[in-house]
């Protein structure tokens, strides 16, 4: 059998407000990068809600980056990278355990319930890994994700599923301010691509990813 298609998703989400009374408009976002013909292939998935949260929009970002993984018809080998220990360390430690409870927890109803069903649906399809990594710390990638998550968030935007990435053009507008010049994401890409094909298990707590 041959080996899976390797894909790395950077994940972030944003919500205006996040907590507060009214109406808290939101958005998600995600940099897919994977290797198509040899060529290195980057592409944005970013989605908006009117009135949410900071957790229902780590899931629904989640969601709509595996679907849309499942769209072309394969199984893909996936690791999604995300600042959000709610998604992380829910899909790696507390959904086994409701899952073989019947979706139940010890103490009270499961918090955004159908959300964390439709992504462990949505993850079946592939075989994904979910590593966190600390947000706002000057990871290139997790810094483009979240802009694009906060601009889906103010303007209320979605895209047409997979559409052609900013990443570029932001890194080069971030480094003629003076940041990331030592930065190779080409790199970055293929080290954590070799690590995935090889099987690697990557940990909870991804620490300093490239």
């Amino acid at each position: 059998m041959p080996p899976l298609p390797v894909a790395i998703a950077h994940l972030d989400e944003s919500c205006l407000g996040n907590g507060r009374e009214g109406a808290n408009p939101g958005g998600a976002a995600a940099l897919v990068e994977t290797r198509v013909g040899g060529v290195l292939s980057r592409r944005d998935v970013y989605i908006s809600s009117p009135d949410t949260t900071n957790n229902r929009m780590a899931l629904a970002g989640a969601i709509a980056v595996l679907q849309l993984m499942s769209g072309k018809g394969r199984r893909i080998r996936a690791l999604l990278v995300s600042d959000s220990e709610y998604l992380v360390r829910g899909m790696r430690e507390w959904v086994p355990g409701w899952i073989s409870r019947g979706w139940t927890r010890k103490a009270g109803a499961i918090e955004n319930l159908a959300l964390w069903q439709a992504l462990v649906g949505s993850a079946a399809d592939h075989e994904v890994q979910f590593t966190w990594v600390r947000g706002h710390s000057g990871h290139a990638k997790n810094e483009y994700v979240d802009s694009l998550a906060v601009r889906a968030a103010r303007e209320q935007i979605t895209s047409d599923g997979l559409v052609e990435s900013g990443f570029g053009a932001w890194l080069e507008k971030e480094r003629a301010e003076g940041h990331y010049s030592d930065y190779d994401p080409a790199a970055a890409y293929a080290g954590l691509e070799q690590r995935l094909a090889a099987g690697e298990r990557f940990p909870l707590d991804a620490g300093t990813l490239p």
